[in-house]
């Protein structure tokens, strides 16, 4: 499965030794996860994307500048089935982001998309009426019921200022639970915790945080 980042500072940042350990984790990782890669950064009220198809530790990541908000995903295809750029996350809309991480066996959803991962965004789009918290806690008991067996159901839905994150699994929490590092000006939201300017915290199992 996938292995996912996400960073926002009130003052901007240099995104590559956060990428350039983001690509460690991934090279590193007891799952593959060279099905290509990409990042969304939000700046001056709009979402800004890079995506490849290539690993993230075989790109060149010196090529990235200052952000204030970035999320990352590096993509482990399922059953190695779909690999091509355009089902690379982050996945945008005109004001949402979203980077998932997880496995869902036999899902059941009325929804579009290209992949699973897709399918969850845009149902849980479908069912916003504005409020995202409210929308989570309402579309992943339904998700969880129309699922056979979900591994792991993480993700971060961005609106360019917040972080609206799932962390839910029912196996292997050393590989799926999600980390918080923060200290007083970043939040970072990561699969795993790396060394940086934070202090870091398991987030607490099937729940919806906002940070």
């Amino acid at each position: 499965m996938c292995r996912i980042l996400a960073i926002k500072s009130t003052d901007p940042f240099d995104p590559k030794p956060h990428l350039r350990e983001f690509a460690e984790i991934a090279e590193t990782s007891k799952e593959f996860q060279g099905h290509g890669w990409g990042l969304t950064s939000f700046n001056d009220g709009k979402w800004h994307s890079y995506h490849n198809i290539k690993p993230v530790w075989e790109d060149d990541l010196s090529k990235f500048g200052d952000v204030n908000h970035l999320l990352v995903h590096a993509r482990s295809a399922f059953e190695d089935e779909g690999i091509s750029v355009e089902n690379n996350m982050p996945f945008n809309t005109k004001d949402k982001a979203f980077i998932f991480n997880g496995e869902l066996r036999g899902v059941k959803l009325n929804a579009n998309g290209r992949i699973g991962a897709e399918k969850i965004f845009n149902f849980i789009l479908r069912m916003n009426k504005g409020q995202i918290v409210a929308t989570l806690n309402r579309a992943i008991p339904i998700i969880d019921r129309r699922t056979e067996y979900i591994r792991a159901l993480n993700f971060v839905i961005s609106d360019g200022y917040e972080f609206y994150v799932s962390n839910f699994y029912n196996e292997d929490p050393d590989y799926f639970n999600l980390h918080l590092g923060r200290n007083e000006d970043k939040v970072i939201i990561s699969s795993v915790p790396y060394e940086t300017d934070v202090k870091w915290e398991q987030l607490d199992n099937y729940t919806v945080e906002v940070f």
